[in-house]
């Protein structure tokens, strides 16, 4: 299964990115999860030619949402290809057909770390791209998402305490990765749903990137993926020291959760840690996303008259003024 073709520009992109950010270790084994589109189709076959350079153990992934007339079709196309370049295939296929994109992709994500762990794969790559990354910056954007939601993509995560999750594509877009999959004659499976304006993303895809693209800057699509790349190290840098900041403030109560904030400790802090202490705090007390408001409502209270207090809060919890503390407690618990 080696290169069988010329080495490409896009061959050599990949091989030092994964040198550069140590992505995908060699020797790995490595679950490419693939839907047949041209990006996934890109990544499995740049993967199979590196493949005797770095020693990994492959195979395919494939998750049938089951929205498409034609899923099983396409899920039968991706299990082909498989079989013709003599790698492992996992299929799976919903019970229940997903009620939308954000439980779509749920359902997907742990579908994929389920095959990971039941297989032993330690590393799933997807397909993402660039325009993948502008696309999502964009739609955050719209969404009133703060500085975490628009670094759009990582290029890792974990899925599990053994399992990453990979997007070893970020660098190239998707005009690169259709040029790619023509050029080796890859046989695309065309979704449909990729072009039904239905979708808030395929809306942003074929209509709002385009217009900035035309009307605004050519290279609108590289800028966006640009900045989400450089707010990923921004938000990197930010959450650590938050996360200090967070242990340094907070105190426990009897039963060793963080009950209370010291406001002191905050109040000498700039107003983007405190914000980010926050959260951590209401995550901490199983809110596990919460809102801008929320946020706001607790950073007011470090400097607050002592005694004020929020209204109630998801769960019915309500945080209230101890001077020097910020004390979260139930409802009924309230004074």
């Amino acid at each position: 299964m080696g290169i069988n073709l010329p080495w490409t520009i896009l061959h050599a992109r990949l091989h030092q990115t994964l040198r550069d950010r140590s992505l995908l270790p060699a020797g790995d084994r490595c679950l490419v999860a693939v839907s047949g589109g041209q990006d996934s189709l890109c990544l499995i076959r740049l993967l199979l030619d590196l493949q005797t350079k770095w020693g990994w153990e492959i195979a395919i992934a494939h998750c049938n949402h089951g929205w498409r007339t034609d899923a099983d079709e396409n899920a039968a196309h991706v299990q082909a290809l498989a079989h013709q370049w003599q790698i492992p295939y996992y299929g799976v296929a919903t019970q229940t057909l997903p009620p939308t994109e954000a439980a779509a992709r749920t359902w997907r994500y742990d579908q994929l770390t389920a095959i990971a762990q039941d297989h032993a794969y330690t590393q799933v790559a997807t397909g993402h791209t660039a325009s993948d990354r502008a696309e999502t910056l964009l739609y955050n954007l719209v969404r009133g998402a703060g500085m975490d939601g628009l670094q759009a993509l990582t290029w890792c995560r974990p899925l599990s305490d053994r399992i990453q999750l990979v997007r070893p594509l970020l660098a190239m877009t998707r005009e690169e990765t259709a040029r790619f999959c023509h050029e080796r004659d890859l046989p695309i499976w065309q979704d449909s749903s990729n072009s039904d304006l239905h979708y808030a993303r395929n809306r942003i895809r074929h209509t709002l990137l385009p217009l900035l693209t035309e009307q605004i800057n050519a290279q609108a699509e590289g800028h966006l993926a640009q900045t989400a790349e450089l707010l990923r190290a921004d938000v990197e840098y930010l959450s650590h020291l938050a996360e200090q900041l967070w242990h340094q403030a907070r105190e426990a109560d009897e039963q060793g959760r963080a009950a209370r904030l010291n406001r002191t400790t905050l109040q000498a802090s700039p107003l983007a840690l405190q914000r980010r202490v926050m959260r951590l705090h209401l995550q901490a007390l199983s809110i596990p996303a919460p809102s801008y408001h929320q946020i706001e409502k607790l950073v007011a209270l470090i400097w607050a008259p002592n005694r004020s207090q929020t209204d109630p809060l998801p769960g019915g919890a309500i945080a209230r003024v101890e001077h020097p503390w910020i004390v979260i407690t139930s409802r009924d618990a309230t004074p």
